[in-house]
């Protein structure tokens, strides 16, 4: 089976979407990557989670984005979203829970339990008592993922495996990488899922 990566940034709503749908729908296993959405934009891209702040050209706009998450979510038998305050957050706080998570084996989980928190609890993620809410949820003790998110090291893990999703051009999450193609965005899951077979059939 061709290797696959999922990155993902726990403020974005689209990479919550994808994540509710990865594990079922990709015909092998995809390691999960967390990575800063914003640094993977130039300046000047805008993105409702590109650089942590909103840039709807009006209210009609960013209802109509959200009115549109919400059918998706409602498609994929999900809870109804709910908005954390504010949206975009800056999630790296969040994101450096996420790598620490990843670094014990359960960036999977935690990532899941995080997401929820957002976008089916509403919470802010930027807030560490809704960061450690999640941990608890996947066993991850407060105290230690209190500890590793201070850590100057955790963070450059972060920095670099946001650096390594830039130089394959990634621009955007989610993404998820198959080989040596790269799908991003609303479609990630479902293109992905179907390079993922068509190599499989290749191979046979």
């Amino acid at each position: 089976m061709t290797d696959a990566a999922f990155y993902f940034d726990l403020a974005s709503p689209l990479a919550y979407l994808a994540a509710e749908q990865v594990l079922h729908a990709l015909p092998g296993p995809a390691e999960w990557r967390p990575v800063l959405a914003r640094e993977l934009r130039a300046p000047t891209t805008e993105s409702p989670v590109g650089d942590g702040v909103e840039s709807w050209r009006c209210e009609h706009e960013r209802a109509a984005f959200r009115e549109d998450l919400a059918r998706r979510a409602e498609r994929l038998g999900l809870l109804p979203l709910r908005w954390p305050e504010p949206f975009p957050c800056d999630s790296a706080l969040a994101m450096r829970a996420a790598t620490y998570a990843k670094s014990i084996g359960r960036a999977v989980p935690f990532a899941q339990a995080a997401f929820r928190q957002a976008f089916a609890g509403g919470r802010d993620l930027s807030e560490l008592d809704n960061v450690l809410i999640a941990a608890a949820a996947c066993e991850m003790h407060p105290a230690a993922v209190t500890r590793a998110i201070e850590l100057g090291s955790l963070a450059a893990q972060l920095a670099a495996a946001t650096a390594e999703a830039a130089a394959l051009a990634i621009a955007e999450v989610p993404a998820i990488v198959v080989g040596e193609d790269v799908f991003e965005g609303e479609r990630a899951v479902e293109r992905a899922a179907a390079r993922m077979l068509e190599l499989v059939g290749a191979a046979r």
